[in-house]
């Protein structure tokens, strides 16, 4: 955040280092392998996915390697769908903007859960074991809950946007949670977050956050909270998914003459 306000400020450049005093770049060989450890450290270390069945699509994208790996060494039963990037079919028709073919796929293997990747990662879209479509604004209601159960939910708040459903602030009431809500952005959800020192927030769209791990949103770590909840339930998800009834809601993009700069509207 700090840096964008440095950005819009326009002081960047003088405080940038000369190209002479620049440090040197190398590669680090075994990303993938440490992203890896750090995810499965973000899991209950007496659980693992024994006996669940999962439908990946991972949108040709950013996760196409590093999710299947980590959900097979956790000892799920996986089937991957678009898993084979080329550099043009990133979220063409497939992961979480388009979960209506991993949702077919669910139903027909039988699976547990399907679960939906953007292209860069970031977001999490889930379906259930019936084929029902399971936003983020559920997500977060069934990760929340089982916080405050388990007393790990600080200052009883949520942070969401005000492009939220309804359902979810109805259901936050039921359970005694506070909902704080924000422009749209994961950017202002973290701002919020931090202010009132809250564990997780997030987004319909599936851009969640879970502070207690990470300060951005991850659709893998994601996965990994909804799984977890799961497990430790011993319910299928259409079954914790039950705690939030959504309202109908509709989202339209207004089209407009002038785009005014958006740092005017900060």
């Amino acid at each position: 955040l700090k840096i964008e306000e440095l950005i819009l400020s326009k002081k960047l450049p003088s405080l940038l280092t000369s190209a002479e005093n620049l440090g040197r770049a190398f590669r680090e060989e075994d990303a993938s392998g440490r992203y890896i450890v750090f995810l499965k450290h973000s899991f209950p270390r007496n659980l693992n996915l024994e006996g669940i069945k999962i439908v990946l699509d991972c949108a040709n994208g950013a996760t196409y390697k590093v999710a299947p790996t980590l959900f097979k060494e956790m000892r799920a039963k996986i089937i991957t769908l678009n898993v084979s990037p080329d550099g043009q079919n990133i979220n063409l028709d497939c992961g979480s903007l388009y979960p209506g073919n991993l949702a077919k796929e669910v139903v027909d293997t039988k699976a547990d859960i399907g679960l939906a990747f953007d292209g860069d990662g970031d977001r999490l879209i889930a379906v259930d074991e019936k084929g029902n479509i399971i936003s983020g604004d559920k997500i977060i209601a069934i990760c929340a809950k089982k916080l405050k159960e388990e007393g790990m939910l600080k200052n009883n708040t949520v942070v969401t946007t005000i492009m939220s459903n309804l359902g979810l602030s109805v259901a936050f009431k039921k359970m005694g949670i506070k909902n704080v809500t924000t422009k749209v952005g994961d950017r202002y959800v973290l701002e919020e977050m931090i202010k009132h020192d809250s564990v997780i927030g997030g987004e319909d769209s599936g851009h969640i956050i879970f502070k207690e791990h990470h300060t951005t949103g991850d659709g893998i770590l994601t996965a990994l909270q909804l799984l977890s909840v799961m497990k430790n339930e011993n319910k299928p998800l259409s079954e914790l998914s039950k705690i939030i009834k959504t309202f109908p809601q509709v989202l339209i993009n207004v089209k407009v003459k002038r785009k005014a700069p958006l740092e005017r509207n900060t």
